[in-house]
């Protein structure tokens, strides 16, 4: 793999974390601009910014520029879109060989909710996670995040304070971010094995709305405009329809997206139906509640009449392939969806935090389920990762790279020797690359990443900090799991493992 020297050495001479002075032209074998209706590939093109924003992009930038940067063999990218993106040390990945979820736990045992949940992080590590998975998200090339973490660890939503931290993480990092506090009104508890029930109170959801709303008043615009708002009431089995009633018209009144997960798994149907006599997006239709301000992950549990009340509504959902997949579902399919004239954004939810990859997994899967391979094409899934994710956020100055955009902008090499040979560009990346091969990027003109190091962290470090907290967490999921089973039982190795004789 090389490295272009002259973007290496003008890139160290910027500030990292902050905005160049003057017109910045940034050029590359390779620059993916908007024009009209969509994007197009411009060979050796450049983009100019100046400020937060995009001047210009083309060929023969006339103006006078303070610098030049050339990437070489790389592709100059709007920054990815992410609605669905960790932030937290993710959890899933413990369940992807240990089953059943609510043997693993997965779900609230009765005997943990009688003795009283309780925050299994400190306010400190909760701070933590937020700028370690941010730092994470600008390593992959996402500049706009919508944040996602579970819930399962904790004492019940998410807190003010933690958010407060994330607010200050994504202003000091330089991630552009959607977000609030997640709420509920419910949740899973285990009364026996394979028997979830849901446990409902509506006034601590409502509570939470409350602090979510308040959040956003207090803290949408900050560090020019990078943190807005974003309602997120947690999943839709344990929304009570007051509490959902609530977000809307309140998500009305700030003038901000609902964020709700549905449709995504077996016991959120089961449980729906069983509380509420249809699937959720049925439910919420004949409530009033489906409109284009809903933005709902992951509908790989749709049936084709929430599909079509998706379209008819404007409702986006979020693809998250990769743990999905790795649950043993699969959106049935991206190509579908589209056809229908769904609007579909891209997020990861897992971890590695890898768009591309999620790119790849989604492209396979869509194959998959069409039977045939000509449905769907890599162009559709970047376009979803981008496009379709300011799409879903209600803004047009995301996703593209054009005059009076925002400048926010990821850089990925296409000369790395495991993504080789090169073909075109987006093919390239979303069929071999992964996250590894972003060099920089910039969120609003502030250069946020240059190659592996991002501003206001140091990752390696992090990196070590974050497995000790997670190894902390690991080592209390006895107390929440059914039966109270040691730690070596609930999550055994995948061979058997030999401790060295003499330690």
């Amino acid at each position: 793999m090389t490295t272009s020297l002259s973007a290496k050495q003008a890139l160290d001479d910027l500030t990292l974390g902050a905005r160049p002075d003057g017109r910045t032209l940034l050029t590359a074998d390779w620059v993916l601009a908007h024009e009209g209706q969509g994007h197009v590939l411009l060979r050796k093109g450049q983009v100019v910014i100046e400020g937060g924003a995009v001047v210009f992009t083309g060929h023969d930038f006339p103006g006078e520029v303070a610098r030049r940067i050339d990437f070489g063999p790389a592709l100059i990218s709007p920054g990815l879109i992410d609605l669905d993106a960790l932030s937290d040390l993710d959890t899933t990945i413990l369940g992807i060989d240990h089953f059943p979820p609510w043997k693993k736990g997965r779900v609230w045992p009765l005997s943990y909710v009688e003795r009283g949940p309780y925050e299994m992080y400190t306010p400190e590590e909760l701070a933590f996670q937020k700028r370690f998975a941010f730092g994470q998200l600008l390593l992959n090339g996402i500049t706009t995040a919508a944040p996602i973490a579970s819930l399962f660890y904790r004492e019940w939503g998410e807190t003010v304070a933690e958010f407060d931290a994330a607010a200050d993480a994504a202003g000091d990092l330089g991630l552009r971010v959607f977000l609030s506090p997640a709420y509920r009104s419910g949740g899973m508890v285990l009364h026996g094995p394979g028997d979830m029930r849901a446990h409902f109170d509506e006034a601590r959801g409502l509570q939470g709305l409350e602090d979510a709303a308040t959040y956003i008043a207090r803290q949408a615009g900050r560090f020019d405009g990078l943190v807005q708002g974003l309602l997120a009431p947690d999943r839709v089995e344990t929304a009570t329809l007051g509490l959902l009633q609530a977000s809307v018209t309140k998500a009305e009144e700030l003038g901000v997206k609902v964020r709700l997960h549905m449709a995504q798994g077996s016991m959120e149907v089961n449980t729906v139906r069983a509380l509420h006599g249809d699937t959720a997006p049925v439910w919420l239709a004949r409530n009033g509640l489906l409109s284009d301000r809903l933005i709902a992950p992951h509908a790989t549990n749709a049936t084709d009449e929430d599909l079509a009340l998706y379209a008819r509504h404007g409702v986006s959902i979020v693809h998250c392939p990769l743990v999905s997949g790795r649950g043993g579902s699969s959106l049935d399919s991206f190509s579908k969806l589209k056809g229908m004239g769904v609007n579909i954004a891209m997020g990861t939810d897992t971890t590695p935090p890898d768009m591309l990859m999620n790119l790849l997994v989604g492209l396979v899967t869509c194959r998959m389920n069409d039977g045939t391979a000509d449905k769907v094409s890599c162009r559709d899934f970047f376009d979803a990762a981008t496009l379709g994710g300011a799409v879903a956020l209600g803004r047009d100055d995301l996703g593209r790279l054009a005059p009076g955009s925002r400048a926010d902008i990821a850089v990925f090499g296409l000369d790395d020797v495991f993504m080789a040979p090169s073909i075109d560009p987006i093919t390239t990346l979303v069929t071999g690359g992964s996250g590894k091969v972003t060099r920089a990027v910039f969120v609003d003109g502030r250069l946020s990443m240059r190659f592996g190091e991002v501003a206001g962290i140091d990752m390696a470090q992090a990196r070590e900090q974050a497995q000790a907290q997670f190894d902390r967490l690991i080592a209390q999921y006895p107390a929440r799991t059914w039966d109270h089973p040691p730690v070596e039982e609930i999550f055994p190795p995948s061979y058997p493992a030999r401790e060295a004789p003499h330690g």
